[in-house]
């Protein structure tokens, strides 16, 4: 049984809404998992789908594993750093805008 790992850091996309995306893909074959993001209309689907497709071609080179057999094992979504902002406010006062980054981990085996 071999897996193979993806994984994209600092990604500016929240982690609770990363974690509603890998939900939807979690332990489905990957044939299935790439016709579902395709269709998504999240930002979320797009990058999930970026990182789906590095696994495989990570599996298929690295392990020399076959696509059809491929199902995604695992996936974490976790909460990154968060990108400060200040904004402007009236007399003279300031606002913090924390933008929120995550990291997503996606692992595909064999059954």
């Amino acid at each position: 049984m071999t897996s193979t790992n993806a994984s994209l850091r600092g990604v500016r996309l929240s982690a609770q809404k990363g974690r509603l995306i890998a939900d939807v893909i979690r332990g489905k074959p990957v044939e299935n998992a790439l016709d579902i993001l395709k269709f998504m209309p999240q930002k979320g689907a797009a990058i999930m789908q970026s990182v789906l497709e590095s696994a495989i071609a990570n599996a298929e080179h690295n392990d020399g594993s076959d696509i059809d057999e491929l199902y995604i094992k695992k996936v974490c979504v976790e909460r990154g750093t968060k990108l400060r902002r200040f904004a402007a406010r009236a007399k003279g006062r300031g606002d913090r805008i924390e933008k929120p980054t995550c990291h997503i981990y996606l692992t595909v085996g064999v059954k």
